[in-house]
């Protein structure tokens, strides 16, 4: 069996091989990189921010639980002290108060803080219950003043 050798030819001194990427087209990554992210970067934040809203939506339902173990015990609903709550959510995204409470019903609000304060349409979320039932809402300031497709969307309904 003959086996041959390959060799490689000598190449002149002047000519020299090409590697790697040329600067113009590590701009052309980089610019379709830049605008696809440009593209995502909103939805990505939105979603964040709705997954971050199940934060406070987290704090009002234990805040409506310990006000109806509150009340189970006493003639009225109570504030968030005499109901053994903190003003914070879990994560300390949303400040968490009962604007009033009687022996008829209560309103709870929370109202985003920090980075959450940036979820514009759903800044502030409201539980109110009067007369044994419920209502929610939701708004970007503490007047809560969205319609009603706003409010089932920043409820997650």
């Amino acid at each position: 069996m003959n086996v041959t050798r390959l060799r490689r030819r000598p190449t002149s001194p002047g000519a020299r091989r090409a590697c790697g990427f040329t600067l113009i087209e590590t701009m052309v990554t980089v610019g379709i990189a830049g605008v696809l992210s440009s593209v995502a970067y909103p939805s990505l934040e939105s979603q964040v921010l709705r997954a971050r809203r199940t934060d406070g939506l987290v704090a009002i339902m234990q805040t409506q639980l310990a006000e109806e173990r509150y009340r189970a015990n006493n003639a009225t609903y109570g504030s968030l002290a005499e109901a053994g709550l903190r003003g914070m959510s879990s994560a300390g995204l949303y400040a968490v108060q009962i604007t009033s409470h009687s022996a008829d019903g209560y309103v709870i609000l929370a109202s985003a803080t920090g980075a959450q304060a940036r979820d514009s349409s759903c800044r502030h979320l409201r539980l109110t219950l009067a007369d044994a039932s419920l209502s929610y809402a939701s708004g970007a300031d503490p007047t809560t003043a969205n319609g009603a497709i706003a409010n089932r969307t920043c409820w997650s309904r």
